[in-house]
């Protein structure tokens, strides 16, 4: 049996995840945000589910509550950073202090959560560190911008955490979904304000199919749990998993179209080196 720290467990995939790990005779330490929330997760299993109230944007919340499942539950073997929601919205119409709020959630309280739970998982020499990106942190869409560029930063968080600890025996996974059948459209998503004409054309289509395809997405979320579950104890579990086939497919023609430009633009690329100098070499 292992223990999990899952963040955002009330509902969508991190209810998912929890469920499964649960089902699987793990022990799961789910976060939430209301009290009725905590009694509806831990009604799940009343010896294996365990809740804590933590806003993941609070720093000092998230490590005193890293703290203590350490001490008064057991050592956590699995973190999966899930909390998160997306703001939808054209970027020029997108307030400022909508983008930092994305990213104080997206972003930070996922840097929290791993970064408290890391101290002891190094000493042990174990555990496997996982956030929830999104197929947005490798490619993107119009009328995502907050979205994507947080879970973009993420992916990169997580491409170096991955090299500086893997010598201690720590997985490091981003977790990429694709469209699952969650409320992740519906009440956990922030819609910016309509303002500016020129973009009618190009967005207000990708909004109202959004909202049409919001509770029949293609990816099943309890077969995202299995997929989880099923690179646990692999002894060389993947640095990205990404799940759904909409994803993968996306993904791919994203990495095309990067891999497409520094083609075509690699003698361009190599003109601005000196004739000499020290080359960067990544581990």
């Amino acid at each position: 049996m292992k223990t999990f720290l899952i963040t955002g467990v009330s509902s969508g995939l991190g209810r998912a995840f929890a469920a499964g790990a649960l089902e699987a005779g793990h022990r799961v330490v789910g976060t939430v945000r209301r009290a009725d929330d905590a009694v509806a997760f831990e009604s799940l299993s009343k010896e294996r589910a365990r809740a804590r109230i933590v806003d993941v944007t609070d720093d000092s919340a998230v490590f005193s509550t890293v703290a203590d499942v350490e001490a008064t539950v057991g050592s956590i073997d699995v973190v999966i950073a899930n909390a998160g929601y997306g703001v939808e919205g054209i970027f020029e119409e997108t307030p400022l202090s909508e983008l930092r709020e994305q990213f104080a959630t997206n972003v930070f309280g996922v840097a929290a959560t791993l970064q408290a739970a890391l101290p002891y998982m190094r000493e042990r020499r174990a555990g496997h560190l996982m956030a929830v990106t999104s197929m947005g942190g490798l490619m993107a869409v119009p009328g995502m911008s907050a979205y994507c560029a947080s879970k973009f930063a993420v992916e990169g968080l997580l491409e170096s955490l991955r090299k500086e600890v893997m010598s201690f025996g720590i997985h490091v996974t981003a977790i990429e979904p694709g469209s699952f059948r969650t409320d992740w459209a519906g009440r956990s998503m922030t819609r910016s304000k309509r303002s500016i004409a020129d973009y009618d054309a190009l967005f207000d289509p990708i909004r109202a199919a959004r909202i049409s395809a919001s509770g029949n997405q293609l990816g099943n979320p309890a077969s995202a749990s299995d997929a989880v579950l099923a690179i646990l104890d692999v002894a060389d579990p993947p640095a990205h998993l990404v799940l759904g086939s909409d994803a993968l497919r996306l993904i791919s023609a994203a990495r095309a179209a990067v891999d497409a430009d520094m083609r075509q633009w690699e003698r361009l690329s190599r003109s601005t080196d000196f004739d000499s100098g020290a080359q960067i070499t990544a581990t």
